[in-house]
């Protein structure tokens, strides 16, 4: 008997079946395979626009269960089930896959033995080196009760999966390239924390990282037949062996990991960027593992984001800041919407609605911008929205045309679609208090695919009063007695009925943006100030 294992030695090559395609829609069988064939019972011929829905209910359930590794499952669903549970088992275990993905694809095809194939693609994820995608097919065939089962075969888990060839998975030893600040100083030591999921990914882009391959090989000899999948950057013999310097400070990424222990065990992260280059001095997470939050999260920015709108308002000459506009504690556009703690203003000036975070006062004016005038100055001036290239993975921010009023009103006061994350507020900062945008990075010689325009020099001189005038007037008291000349503004966003609020804060000191926020954190003055506090007492005023 040959053994059927992707994985074990080999047995006799079987015959491969032509393969008859048909549209999936309005086909009926003109020919007779059998029986339940010959009655018109085939899955085409029932008259409707596609295969049987019980055929395909059953093909997706298949890889339903594969996906989720309910192999036993998956495997009775088939016509051979011990053989299949054997060999999804040895394919998934013996290559390091963890939880693949497999979903239906394109239209069912009619073969001539009579089953119906269902595509499909598999992304199979090897363990530490990264994804394997192809695509197979998964043939049905009808049951004398009428029901329809996998019909079991090699093939279907890889098409060249077959009784004389299998997969085996080579992994190359590597040693990947130390990473280190600006100055030189290592990083790859455990003292950052939140350095350490980001380590590999740093390496991996010189070549550095873990390199291997799915080869498919002759089961009788051994000898490799050919390389299905490679993963891993070959080394550039120019820079092999040489460290990854990145654009982080060892003291900045020290002093931020630490701050964010002020958060209380929150979930947090924060960003600090040279504001005249978009260089990233500290990026830290809590907790350390895991998701990158700091750069890939998507957050509402909630008010941090009155950056933007205020720029908005003030390129188009809608406001100025001694202008009364009143804050009182509620207004409604299709939904209530609220100051934090219901405070309210009257006749307060735009610059008090600034400096106290007035959202009512900022949804009264959205008549003042057109629907996709907010998004458009994001992108246009502060990048948000564009493909950023930093050196490792990031979302770089969406600002969506609102779809109706209310939803223009919310992203007046960074709420509805609006998404950033620190990274992004932080990039803003460093925008709003220079008039240049700067597409961050955290290694050197990333492409620079983004095109921005200049704030004009008055928006800027006005943006840098505001923020200001919020440290020492207003909710970002708590960084007041600070050294240094520190502008800032706080931010709270919903979540949901169900969450407390997120807290942001985001200032500016020299020549560092940064931005900090703490999830269910209530207020950004209460739990991302602290933060900000923390990191601006441990570091010097400004970077050298």
């Amino acid at each position: 008997m040959p053994d059927p294992s992707p994985l074990t030695p080999p047995g006799r090559r079987r015959p491969r079946n032509g393969v008859r395609a048909f549209a999936a829609a309005g086909v009926v069988l003109a020919i007779a395979a059998g029986g339940s064939y010959a009655a018109g019972l085939g899955p085409f011929a029932r008259g409707d626009d596609g295969p049987d829905p019980a055929a395909m209910k059953q093909a997706r359930a298949f890889l339903a269960d594969w996906s989720a590794g309910r192999l036993p499952s998956a495997a009775a669903r088939t016509t051979r089930p011990d053989t299949a549970q054997e060999v999804l088992q040895s394919f998934t275990a013996g290559l390091d896959i963890d939880k693949p993905a497999l979903t239906a694809a394109g239209d069912a095809e009619e073969a001539e033995d009579g089953t119906l194939g269902v595509p499909f693609t598999a992304r199979m994820p090897v363990t530490g080196l990264g994804t394997w995608t192809y695509t197979s097919r998964l043939p049905l065939r009808e049951q004398e009760d009428g029901g329809w089962k996998v019909d079991w075969r090699l093939s279907l888990v890889h098409p060249r999966l077959s009784d004389t060839e299998k997969f085996r998975l080579e992994r190359e030893e590597t040693t990947p390239p130390e990473v280190t600040d600006r100055e030189g100083t290592s990083l790859s030591d455990g003292t950052y924390p939140s350095l350490t999921p980001l380590l590999g990914r740093l390496a991996g882009g010189t070549g550095g990282g873990p390199r291997g391959a799915v080869e498919l090989i002759d089961r009788a000899t051994g000898e490799k037949v050919r390389t299905e999948a490679s993963f891993g950057k070959e080394p550039d013999p120019a820079t092999d062996g040489e460290p990854v310097r990145t654009t982080l400070d060892a003291t900045w990424q020290s002093a931020a990991e630490k701050a964010l222990a002020e958060a209380d065990g929150k979930n947090a992260s924060l960003v600090a960027l040279r504001v005249d280059n978009g260089e990233v001095l500290a990026l830290a997470n809590s907790p350390a593992t895991g998701f990158n939050r700091a750069a890939s999260g998507t957050y509402a920015p909630g008010s941090t984001w009155k950056l933007v709108t205020s720029s908005a308002l003030l390129l188009k000459g809608a406001v100025e800041p001694d202008d009364v506009v009143d804050c009182p504690k509620y207004l409604t556009v299709g939904k209530k919407f609220q100051n934090v703690e219901t405070s309210e203003f009257p006749g307060a000036t735009f610059r008090k609605d600034f400096t106290e975070s007035c959202n009512t006062a900022f949804i009264s004016l959205r008549g003042k911008l057109d629907d996709g005038e907010l998004g458009e100055v994001a992108r246009t001036h502060f990048g948000v929205g564009q493909e950023w290239h930093i050196g490792i993975p990031t979302y770089d921010g969406s600002v969506p045309v609102p779809k109706d009023e209310t939803e223009k009103a919310a992203s007046m006061i960074g709420q509805g679609r609006v998404q950033a994350n620190p990274l992004i507020m932080a990039s803003v900062t460093a925008t709003a208090v220079s008039g240049e945008f700067h597409q961050p990075s955290v290694t050197a010689g990333n492409p620079d695919e983004t095109r921005t325009e200049p704030l004009p020099d008055e928006v800027v001189t006005e943006l840098r009063a505001l923020m200001r005038a919020t440290v020492t007037d207003g909710t970002a008291r708590v960084l007041a007695d600070l050294p240094g000349e520190i502008g800032a503004k706080t931010g709270t966003a919903e979540v949901s009925d169900d969450q407390d609020n997120n807290g942001w804060l985001v200032a500016h000191r020299g020549n560092v943006a940064v931005a900090v926020v703490v999830e269910e954190g209530v207020t950004g003055g209460g739990s991302a100030g602290p933060v900000v506090h923390s990191l601006l007492s441990a570091v010097p005023e400004d970077p050298s």
